[in-house]
């Protein structure tokens, strides 16, 4: 396995496009397995590649059900494993372990606090989780996301959650060796709406002005043909660029 490993596991924002999942996405290295957000779908994708009591961590950038609602059968498969497993770490920005506890009863609320050893994500704090060192920094959005910048191994990842363009953003992505951002719209579709969500071109410009290495397009608009969002980003930013798509394995430090 490469040092520090990126794997995709959801790539449509708000709802999944047919054959594919919310955002989700897994990072491991030195047999650390640590998610990026859980939407709905990608639980399914997770277990292809790590068993549910393999997963040592999970972050959750915001509290919008596309980014968080798959924790939920996460922890019931936790629950139901032959042996007792430890609570699962969860660092969860504003609102976002509330919004999975919501689908239970207030017994099984209680039930579920005990299966996650919660921890609020605070900017400009550093985390340690295994070999990955966190640093999250707050990003616009219709509520407040945390972009989460990832280093193990001298390898760094940025990956945004949902945002829209800002100086923060390229500040999280500085000198990274990959940014994974979202790009829910393309250019013709920003006219009009509020600026909480990046168009291609607009992921482009961060990744651009940070200098990173590689850039990874994700959270598309299901209806939205992506081979024109790799277009348009191409235009704007001369380094390598991919589109995300289920079970994409990349080496971070690569490329």
């Amino acid at each position: 396995m490469a040092a520090m490993e990126l794997t995709i596991l959801g790539t449509s924002g708000g709802y999944a496009a047919p054959g594919t999942a919310c955002s989700g996405y897994l990072l491991r290295a030195e047999g650390f397995a640590l998610v990026l957000d859980l939407g709905n779908g990608a639980l399914s994708n997770l277990l292809r590649h790590v068993p549910h009591e393999r997963v040592d961590a999970v972050v959750l950038t915001h509290r919008h059900p596309d980014h968080v609602v798959d924790l939920f059968p996460l922890l019931l498969a936790r629950s139901f494993h032959p042996e007792p497993l430890p609570p699962l770490p969860v660092l969860a920005g504003p609102g976002a372990l509330d919004r999975v506890a919501r689908l239970e009863d207030p017994e099984g609320r209680a039930a579920l606090a005990r299966r996650v050893e919660g921890r609020d994500l605070v900017p400009g704090e550093t985390v340690e989780l295994g070999p990955f060192r966190l640093e999250a920094r707050p990003l616009p959005h219709w509520v407040p996301n945390l972009g989460v910048r990832v280093e193990a191994d001298g390898a760094v990842l940025a990956y945004t959650g949902d945002t829209g363009p800002s100086d923060e953003l390229v500040a999280l992505a500085r000198g990274a060796d990959l940014l994974l951002a979202e790009a829910s719209w393309l250019d013709d579709q920003a006219e009009g709406r509020e600026p909480f969500h990046l168009t291609a071109g607009e992921a482009a410009e961060a990744a651009r002005r940070a200098g990173v290495r590689r850039l990874v397009l994700t959270h598309f608009w299901p209806t939205n043909p992506r081979e024109r969002s790799l277009e348009e980003a191409a235009g704007v930013f001369e380094g390598p660029i991919l589109l995300a798509e289920e079970g994409l394995a990349l080496d971070v430090g690569r490329g």
